[in-house]
């Protein structure tokens, strides 16, 4: 799900009346960034509050982009497929506040039910996933032709009502909004007839994904907690590249378009507004844990949010990076600071540089390392800095089992470009 895929972002061909209401009676982040440009990173910041060079987990480990594939010009870093037990998750911090914890949906940080490094190993009560409702792996619908998101929403409320009587952390990751999508036939055809919307059946995804997220809102408000309860949503990478404009790239990338996502959060306290500080995925275990009224281990290194939420005007003045040293997307083993308006990324195989003044140049068209030389040295000097002190892998040799010929009939996602592919 990308920026703009729903209508408190600006969508206008959309139906999500259900997020319209949270970002009125919430605070929007507009800037919202995720922590990483696709989903296994980024939800491992967003449940450590740190940054990926401290998990390890830098993307969703995939055959096709093995460190070595012959379509690699050079070693890309390993990624761990889990995450380490050592990490302090968000449901393990909240325990000493006396919160039951509750998973339903994707967790992508560790494979089985049982272990070490499930949900129920790092921190949670109860973990339910899709494959255990009757679903195959991506899928949306069961053999019954059950939707997806409706049957996590259903085990999760179920949960809740079982719950409601103690403090209680509800992680509700729903596999929508990813693609190949399989819509329900009645929003798919409502949005095929409805005239601007580029992909009818994204349209129809998100709308059903919206709907899900009013059926909580609604419960919230039947069991009287709809006052005492903090709501929070936000998605793990950005959209697909047909689908970001004005944004430059896409979901495996580190331009904007991989990395900006909706972002708004509801609850007592919270004065309604839009927040043009820019945030990370990271920034919500350390948010969490303040509004909970305990504080986060100094090994995180998100910010809260918390002064945001009461004067959404507040700035937050930091230094931002990304770290993605892999070749699961669209351009390569890279890296990137963000300061204020300015954003500069590393790309590893070339060993040159690209930046950027966002405010001016929101879609990145205009690479500024010539004219402002002097800038684009210090903040390559901080990316380098900050790389060293978190210990991001930094050596990328050579791949001695590089083909070019064959490296020139991939695509970006590293399927092979003379075969005709479903939608990705």
């Amino acid at each position: 799900m990308g920026w703009n895929d729903a209508g408190f972002c600006g969508n206008k061909h959309t139906d999500t009346p259900h997020l319209n209401r949270l970002a009125r009676e919430g605070v929007v982040f507009a800037q919202a960034c995720a922590s990483a440009p696709n989903c296994a990173p980024t939800r491992a910041c967003l449940i450590t509050g740190q940054y990926a060079p401290r998990h390890g987990v830098f993307t969703v480990v995939d055959e096709r982009h093995k460190p070595g594939s012959p379509h690699h010009k050079i070693m890309a870093a390993e990624s761990r497929e889990a995450l380490p037990t050592e990490c302090v998750t968000l449901a393990e911090a909240l325990k000493p506040a006396g919160y039951v914890t509750g998973m339903f949906g994707m967790w992508n940080l560790g494979r089985g039910r049982r272990g070490p490094t499930t949900p129920t190993g790092q921190g949670f009560d109860v973990f339910m996933e899709p494959k255990q409702l009757g679903f195959e792996k991506d899928a949306y619908r069961d053999a019954k032709g059950a939707y997806s998101p409706d049957v996590l929403t259903d085990a999760a409320l179920k949960w809740v009502n079982s719950v409601k009587d103690r403090p209680f952390f509800l992680y509700l990751p729903f596999h929508d909004v990813h693609a190949p999508f399989d819509p329900k036939p009645d929003l798919l055809s409502k949005y095929k007839s409805r005239t601007g919307v580029a992909d009818p059946a994204l349209a129809a995804t998100v709308e059903a994904m919206d709907a899900n997220v009013g059926r909580i809102l609604a419960a919230l408000e039947e069991i009287g907690l709809a006052e005492r309860t903090f709501v929070i949503f936000t998605s793990d990478n950005g959209g697909e590249r047909q689908s970001v404009a004005p944004l430059r790239g896409g979901k495996g990338t580190l331009y904007q378009g991989g990395l900006r996502v909706p972002a708004v959060i509801r609850g007592p306290g919270i004065r309604p507004g839009v927040s043009q500080a820019v945030t990370l995925s990271m920034d919500w275990f350390p948010t969490v844990m303040d509004l909970a009224g305990r504080k986060p281990a100094e090994s995180v290194d998100g910010r809260s949010l918390v002064p945001l939420l009461r004067d959404a005007s507040s700035t937050l003045e930091r230094d931002l990076f990304w770290h993605f040293p892999c070749y699961t997307g669209g351009s390569g083993p890279c890296s990137a600071i963000r300061n204020g308006d300015w954003k500069l990324i590393e790309f590893f195989e070339s060993g040159t540089s690209e930046l950027y003044h966002l405010r001016n140049d929101p879609g990145e068209a205009d690479d500024l390392t010539k004219t402002e030389p002097a800038r684009a040295r210090d903040l390559l000097a901080r990316l380098h800095a900050w790389q060293a002190a978190t210990g991001a892998p930094r050596d990328f040799p050579p791949n001695p089992s590089f083909d070019p010929e064959l490296a020139s009939k991939r695509d970006n996602k590293g399927r092979d470009k003379t075969r005709t592919h479903k939608q990705p």
